[in-house]
């Protein structure tokens, strides 16, 4: 496999993706790339809704296709936002819109609280029938901060401290954050997966 479209109009996820399959020589495409108008979400576990967007790529594309959904899970919301992250402030919601309302939510929670896990499920179908996707998983621990710090990443990573770090997610290096995060985790073990199976071969 020497390409694959990224079902994702997400230019940060993009970026993430791209960078950890580079050493395989996957050339990741953007589904705008072929005019691929973003699946509707409607499933309830992000499994389900990685599924839908990977196999609807695929459809339009006519290649394999690889998908991700992730969300943030925060234990003091009873595990909101999940699969709604994306749209947490509302349908069409930006970064800052989920993030502050993620954090008027949480307002007067104290720290010993505020804990957190980004979680990743990544797909990866080789047509949009494939029987037998693969799927990997991926968790990041961590806690959600009062305040926004780092321009880096995206999404909830200026408010997400991960379990051992006093920085921010948006202040870690994206190389740093790669080797730790949810999708990078999801993403290795999916590799690992595709080289077993002979899709991509070790560099």
């Amino acid at each position: 496999m020497s390409r694959a479209v990224l079902a994702s109009a997400n230019p940060g996820k993009l970026r993430e993706l791209a960078a950890l399959l580079e050493p395989f020589a996957v050339q990741l495409l953007p589904q705008a790339q072929f005019a691929v108008r973003p699946a509707a979400e409607t499933g309830t576990t992000f499994l389900e809704n990685a599924l839908i967007k990977a196999r609807h790529a695929a459809r339009h594309a006519h290649l394999p296709a690889l998908a991700d959904d992730s969300g943030i899970e925060v234990e003091a919301l009873g595990g909101r936002p999940g699969v709604c992250s994306a749209r947490f402030a509302g349908e069409g919601a930006s970064d800052e819109q989920n993030l502050r309302q993620l954090l008027a939510e949480l307002l007067g929670v104290p720290d010993e609280f505020r804990q957190a896990r980004y979680q990743c499920v990544i797909v990866f179908v080789r047509a949009a029938g494939d029987p037998a996707p693969l799927v990997a998983h991926g968790t990041w621990e961590g806690s959600i901060t009062h305040t926004p710090r780092g321009q880096g990443g995206f999404g909830y990573d200026p408010v997400f401290v991960p379990a051992g770090e006093h920085r921010t997610a948006a202040e870690l290096s994206g190389a740093e954050k790669n080797a730790v995060s949810h999708r990078g985790k999801a993403l290795r073990a999916l590799v690992a997966m595709l080289e077993s199976d002979g899709y991509i071969r070790t560099p």
